[in-house]
C-alpha cells in the first residue's frame, strides 16, 4: 500500500498461490497499524471484495479503479502503484525474487525504499 506520493506503508509478500483478496486483507490490517482514519483507498478491481469488508470492519472507503470496456484508456491512479514498482524495479536486488522466504523479500523492498526516499533528502 502506498501514498500518493508513493511511499510505502505497508508491505505484504505472499507466496503466488495466495488470491489478490486475502493478501488484500493482511496488508490492509497492516496498514491499519500506521493510518487509523484514511480519506479514501484506491484498489484495483481484484480488491472488489475488500470494499464491503474495509466498511464493515473500520468504516473505510474503498474506492475501485474499474478499466473501460473494449478500449485502452489509462487508469487514474494507478500510475502511483505502477510508479512505486518502476523506482524498486531499479534495485538490482528486486529485478528477480532472489530469495527463500517471503519476510527476506519483504525486507528488501524496504531497504529499496529507504535507500529511495535518502536519495530524496540529499
Amino acid at each position: 500500500m502506498v501514498d500518493t506520493l508513493g511511499l510505502v506503508w505497508a508491505l505484504v509478500v505472499t507466496p503466488a498461490d495466495v488470491q489478490d483478496r486475502d493478501g488484500g486483507r493482511i496488508v490492509l490490517e497492516q496498514f491499519r497499524r500506521h493510518v487509523k482514519f484514511p480519506k479514501i483507498i484506491w484498489a484495483d478491481q481484484a480488491y472488489a471484495a475488500l470494499v464491503g469488508w474495509a466498511m464493515v470492519q473500520w468504516l473505510w472507503l474503498v474506492e475501485l479503479v474499474r478499466r473501460a470496456k473494449g478500449r485502452f484508456e489509462i487508469q487514474p491512479k494507478r500510475w502511483i502503484v505502477e510508479r512505486t514498482f518502476g523506482w524498486l524495479n531499479r534495485s538490482r536486488r528486486l529485478s528477480k525474487s532472489y530469495e527463500r522466504t517471503p519476510e527476506s523479500d519483504q525486507a528488501f523492498v524496504y531497504v529499496a525504499m529507504i535507500h529511495l526516499m535518502v536519495r530524496r533528502l540529499a
